[in-house]
């Protein structure tokens, strides 16, 4: 059974920062693109990064340039997403996901964590 499990998540003040695991399980990704996703109230789901198991190349949105920062742990499965410098408008559920198809549209990815809030505060 496959099972993402995103942890990390939390109630920040803006400007601060946040590191949301996932740890995954049930197949092998090393062929898989990682990403993480996030979903506002009321808002589409939106790309955030995603980092390739096998070569560890990665891509981010735009709007998390030089203050996110995704990585993976081979060895523990897990995939990490480092937020720095946070705003309000980043209140969201946070999501892992992985994929045999490289790109930010949430619909090439199979599988699905459960997500987890986070909640910037001004």
């Amino acid at each position: 059974q496959v099972q993402l499990v995103e942890s990390g998540g939390g109630l920040v003040q803006a400007g601060g920062s946040l590191r949301l695991s996932c740890a995954a399980s049930g197949r092998t990704f090393r062929s898989y693109a990682m990403g993480w996703f996030r979903q506002a109230p009321g808002k589409e789901r939106e790309f955030v990064a995603y980092i390739s198991w096998s070569s560890g190349g990665t891509v981010y949105a735009d709007s998390v340039k030089g203050r996110f920062t995704i990585s993976r742990d081979n060895a523990k499965n897990t995939v990490y997403l480092q937020m720095n410098s946070l705003k309000p408008e980043e209140t969201a559920v946070y999501y892992c996901a992985a994929g045999p198809v490289f790109g930010t549209v949430y619909s090439l990815y199979d599988y699905w964590g459960q997500g987890t809030q986070v909640t910037v505060s001004s």
